[in-house]
């Protein structure tokens, strides 16, 4: 839902900035990289430990490079699927990384094991989220429907972390039990969608 509203603004903050770093000779796959350690290293740094303020703050630099690298592969011309395919990879790596954090701190030094299966249940529920859509694709179907895509899901549990970490009291939990429903309606939702046009294939008359 984010997508649709947001991407057009920061595609007009990004270009810039997307422009200056081909000229220096960047690489998009670079940024992609070095994004990617980033979010993982602020979210294993800092959540584990229960700084949730300063490892959202971290993160939240870091995450921008998902949309700064395809910026810069649209401007070089050098859109590739090897480029599609380390995107999407990487983005799970920084999914997990920041739900395994927030898990790794309620099931140890917060001690609150409902908090910390919440954690992981976001972290499997929206993988599955993600693999319906490209299983779906795969067999030349869409699934891109859902209530809680991962730029939702990243927003969401960056926004409850943040300000739990600012002292801000239930947020978090909030925001944990928000992506773990949401996800789970969406990947119902995408599972609808891919059900129906199987059905429509089969019963469409071949020739």
């Amino acid at each position: 839902m984010l997508n649709r509203y947001a991407r057009a603004f920061f595609a007009r903050v990004m270009t810039p900035v997307a422009r200056l770093l081909l000229r220096l000779g960047v690489s998009p796959d670079v940024v992609t990289l070095l994004g990617t350690v980033g979010v993982c290293a602020g979210a294993l740094a800092f959540f584990p430990r229960g700084e949730f303020f300063w490892g959202t703050i971290v993160i939240t630099c870091f995450v921008f490079s998902d949309m700064l690298d395809g910026n810069m592969a649209r401007q070089s011309g050098r859109s590739s699927q090897w480029g599609a395919w380390l995107d999407s990879s990487t983005d799970r790596a920084g999914d997990a990384a920041i739900f395994v954090g927030i898990a790794w701190w309620w099931f140890h030094g917060g001690h609150d094991d409902l908090l910390g299966g919440l954690a992981l249940a976001g972290l499997v529920i929206g993988s599955l989220v993600s693999y319906v859509k490209a299983r779906a694709e795969g067999l030349g179907m869409r699934a891109d429907v859902g209530v809680m895509e991962r730029s939702d899901r990243l927003v969401t549990i960056l926004l409850g972390t943040g300000f739990s970490g600012l002292g801000v009291p239930y947020v978090q939990a909030l925001a944990l039990w928000i992506v773990a429903i949401g996800a789970a309606f969406t990947v119902v939702q995408r599972t609808l969608l891919v059900r129906r046009q199987a059905l429509a294939a089969r019963l469409t008359p071949e020739g």
